[in-house]
């Protein structure tokens, strides 16, 4: 092998057009040395990402490679190091797009890590650090590649995969899908398409679909197609941590971030892997200029030991600083309930949300009317001769005086109190309203994010 001489050495970069955008591209090829990293390979990659950065296009990696190549030594370990700072310094500025279409190990897997979207395909490409036979030799456990690296695994359990396809050909229409939502650069707009779908649509739909009962599921998908343009969502983390939904959409043909709680997965509930999901999308559409529109119907946190001791606190506050930190339109609907601290995290007007509307059944108080009066009125309510009766009398004059949106209103913490039907036309008239929002944060080196 150390003989071989292979032009090209296994890297093919160059460029060209998706939609008529310019777009940077590398391809690793596995028949090479197994698509390992040479310093040769590695400069070609640096060379092309430098032009994409300089030019202001994003990046597209086509990543098939088993790591760092053992005969080169340092060498090719500073190859990889010279690729990751250039994803570092280009995060944020060019959009950065990893498909990984075979079997990638080691230091080939940190380069995706940092970019913004990594795309698997399902039964052929694996991510790990450290291969079964390794993990099986430290740990005693036996584990097959594909559990432990596969797409369902990283699409599911650890989130590493925002997108799963189902063979090469889906996956890079999925690329081209999701350039489509987005700008070349930070500096730019994401394209205007003109969808055909009148912006003055009302759906009387939207009243049907959240029940009465305060505690029964609904799928909040249905709410955002029935408000986007022609009921396209295009989901981002489908699979993983489905308590939150984030996505790319359009309205009035502009491209808008999505982020809504999910009543049907664990009552919309926000824990560890939600808030860090949320959070990276939300980050992301700041960077690149795309509004964010949040729907929300959220309980709170979830309690437990597992989320408490696994960090709650911290990753929680990861959504929070994203929501505060956002300077681009923000616009927030509260469909059903927005209960404790998770109202203030979910893009509130303390945080700077430009417009928030809420509609007539939502309910938004410390916490769950129940769980107050039994608080609050513990001693009347043991004291009572029915206390059954006593407890939803009480349950009634809260709602009535503490969950419902008019108090939010009258203070000044809603913009106004909508009836569902009309959420389209109102949120395509405050997009309209915002779009030439100029707002900067404090100049500093960069903030410190609970990571």
């Amino acid at each position: 092998m150390l003989e071989r001489k292979i032009t090209g050495d296994g890297v093919v970069c160059g460029f060209g057009r998706i939609d008529g955008r310019p777009v940077y591209l590398f391809a690793q090829d596995f028949t090479v040395f197994g698509g390992t990293l040479s310093e040769s390979n590695a400069r070609k990659i640096c060379n092309v990402m430098d032009l994409a950065l300089q030019n202001g296009a994003p990046v597209i990696g086509l990543n098939d490679s088993g790591g760092a190549r053992i005969q080169e030594g340092v060498a090719s370990l500073g190859g990889y190091a010279d690729i990751f700072l250039r994803n570092t310094l280009a995060s944020g500025v060019v959009p950065q797009i990893s498909a990984i279409l075979g079997p990638c190990a080691g230091g080939a897997v940190y380069s995706p890590a940092i970019t913004d979207f990594t795309i698997m395909v399902d039964g052929t490409s694996q991510m790990f650090v450290t291969g079964p036979d390794v993990v099986k030799s430290v740990t005693q456990e036996e584990v097959t590649f594909e559990e432990l690296g596969g797409a369902k695994t990283h699409s599911t359990k650890s989130g590493v995969a925002h997108l799963m396809a189902r063979d090469d050909r889906d996956c890079l229409q999925l690329v081209r899908k999701l350039l489509s939502y987005l700008p070349q650069n930070n500096t730019e707009d994401a394209p205007r398409v003109e969808s055909g779908d009148d912006p003055n649509r009302m759906d009387p739909r939207l009243a049907q679909i959240v029940p009465p009962e305060p505690n029964k599921p609904y799928d909040m998908k249905e709410v955002v197609r029935l408000v986007v343009d022609r009921g396209e969502f295009f989901e981002i983390h489908p699979h993983f941590a489905m308590n939150i939904i984030t996505g790319f959409a359009r309205m009035d043909g502009r491209a808008v971030g999505i982020v809504g709680n999910q009543p049907s997965m664990l009552a919309g509930v926000l824990d560890i892997n939600s808030s860090v999901k949320g959070a990276r999308f939300v980050r992301f559409c700041d960077a690149f200029n795309i509004p964010i529109i949040t729907f929300e119907d959220v309980p709170g946190f979830l309690p437990g030991t597992a989320q408490e001791w696994g960090g709650i606190i911290r990753n929680g506050a990861k959504l929070l600083y994203a929501y505060c930190e956002a300077t681009v339109p923000k616009l927030t609907v509260i469909v059903r309930k927005a209960y404790g601290g998770a109202y203030d995290v979910m893009s509130s007007k303390h945080i700077r949300g430009d417009y928030n509307v809420a509609w007539p059944g939502a309910e938004i108080a410390v916490m769950g009317p129940e769980g107050a009066v039994n608080v609050i009125f513990r001693k009347e309510i043991a004291e009572a001769a029915n206390p059954a009766a006593k407890r939803a009398e009480l349950v009634a004059e809260y709602n009535a005086k503490f969950a419902n949106p008019f108090i939010a209103a009258e203070m000044g913490y809603l913009d106004d109190v909508i009836e569902p039907a009309e959420t389209r036309p109102r949120l395509i008239a405050a997009l309209r309203m915002l779009e030439n929002k100029r707002q900067e944060n404090p100049a500093r080196k960069h903030g410190n994010i609970p990571l």
